[in-house]
């Protein structure tokens, strides 16, 4: 039973890889990979595409849209997986900006892309779709604040004088995943907290939060001393400089209470 689930595996590991490949020989040439989305939004909303020059949108773009626009994304996953390929593969023999899933501010600086009719075959839309789906997420995971579990952040905060921020999120909730993508991942943002504060995640739609704190809507920022009292809660959504004043506004707080 191992041999066969590591055979698996593998197949899946060489899958990914393929569907990368594929990614840099036919797509990378017109769609750049990572660039995080509060850069994104000011290239397109405000700079008109003049801050990067685009020639088509990012991976990350493309694979965010897909997921959100193409099916149930609270479904069953390997159907949205196949409806996703299947609105792929329509999509590269026949290009339409009538079908495109991206924003009118964002698709107006674009030409329509060339036919990939005869250039591309099935087994490679399979695995460059594949690619696509799980890219935006995993981007996201790899450049986000790191977050430790509540009772080392309290130890690392006892030991190091910081305050904890508890963020509680949920499964489904699209501002929690909007402030990942936008804000989370924002070089001064990550910067900040890693200055003065210890993070912590809590997705509620699976577990408690601690030391008996209670969230109505997510997310929600509570800000936690060393010694367990809380500073402030803070419920909502945020760009980066309302949550870079924020984190400021904590620290003032902190000074205040010593």
């Amino acid at each position: 039973m191992k041999k066969i689930v590591w055979i698996a595996l593998c197949i899946t590991s060489l899958f990914s890889e393929d569907g990368k490949a594929v990614y840099e020989n036919k797509c990378a040439s017109c769609h750049s990979g990572y660039i995080a989305m509060n850069i994104l939004k000011e290239n397109f909303m405000v700079k008109n595409n003049a801050l990067l020059k685009l020639k088509a949108p990012t991976l990350n773009q493309l694979s965010f849209r897909l997921k959100q626009q193409i099916g149930d994304p609270k479904g069953d996953k390997d159907i949205h997986r196949m409806e996703v390929e299947a609105f792929i593969s329509d999509y590269l023999v026949k290009p339409d900006k009538q079908k495109s899933l991206c924003l009118k501010e964002v698709i107006r600086h674009f030409e329509t892309m060339p036919s990939m009719k005869g250039k591309i075959s099935e087994d490679e839309i399979s695995a460059v779709s594949e690619y696509i789906y799980d890219y935006d997420k995993k981007m996201v995971d790899k450049h986000k604040v790191r977050y430790e579990n509540f009772d080392k952040a309290l130890q690392k905060a006892q030991n190091e004088h910081k305050i904890m921020m508890i963020k509680a999120t949920s499964e489904h909730c699209h501002y929690c995943k909007k402030m990942d993508r936008e804000v989370m991942v924002d070089d001064q943002v990550k910067q900040a907290l890693a200055k003065d504060f210890i993070p912590v995640e809590v997705d509620i739609s699976k577990e408690s939060l601690p030391l008996g704190l209670n969230a109505d809507m997510t997310p929600t920022f509570f800000f936690i001393d060393e010694k367990e009292n809380v500073l402030k809660t803070i419920p909502g959504a945020w760009d980066v400089n309302d949550f870079l004043e924020i984190l400021r506004e904590i620290n003032d707080l902190k000074g205040k209470k010593k």
